[in-house]
């Protein structure tokens, strides 16, 4: 444990999002976003659907990234739309080493809210998250090939294509996918 990272921020701001450590109690509010959302996370993120079969499951999930917090092996946050005041997506940091130290991001936003630059203006406060106040030295971000969207905020991000990983994930159906990888650097993200 580094005790210089009990002090982090656990809110980030950008122009139309509050990007959120969860708290106690919002388990209902992630539930009932899975659930919103269910069809387009099913093929990506089985373990997340699976995790959250409940308002109950939701909780624990929310708790269960609280103590991943404080033990410092994961940052979890949701996404909060400014002027609606109401959840919209998630952006989890997760999988850390710290002896390099690096981690993967996470992310989904909500249907409803795609294609207007929240999850950009939400992954760019993050990224300051990472490489300023963690120090994180790579961020990776792993898609799925079909999923343009995502590559596209990777991009957008500066992250670069490292490459493709062949049979890599098996969805729900049983269907072995190709996923690309991305990543970022602290020296980049930077500039130095």
């Amino acid at each position: 444990m580094q005790a210089r990272l009990l002090d982090v921020d656990t809110a980030l701001l950008s122009p139309h999002t509050v990007v959120r450590r969860f708290r106690e109690g919002d388990g209902e509010a992630l539930y009932n976003q899975v659930q919103d959302n269910y069809n387009r996370l099913y093929d990506d993120f089985p373990s997340l659907i699976q995790a959250i079969s409940s308002k109950e499951e939701g909780e624990f999930f929310v708790r269960r990234r609280l103590a991943d917090w404080q033990l410092q092996q994961g940052y979890c946050f949701g996404i909060w739309h400014s002027k609606e005041t109401q959840l919209i997506g998630m952006l989890y940091f997760t999988n850390i080493d710290w002896a390099v130290p690096k981690a993967r991001v996470c992310f989904f936003i909500d249907r409803n809210h795609s294609e207007q630059g929240l999850m950009t203006e939400s992954m760019l406060a993050g990224l300051d998250f990472v490489f300023r106040q963690l120090e994180i030295e790579k961020l990776e971000l792993r898609t799925s090939m079909e999923n343009v969207a995502a590559q596209r905020l990777a991009r957008k991000c500066d992250f670069r294509r490292e490459g493709d990983l062949r049979g890599d994930f098996r969805r729900p159906s049983g269907e072995i996918i190709d996923r690309m990888q991305f990543g970022l650097t602290r020296a980049e993200y930077l500039g130095i």
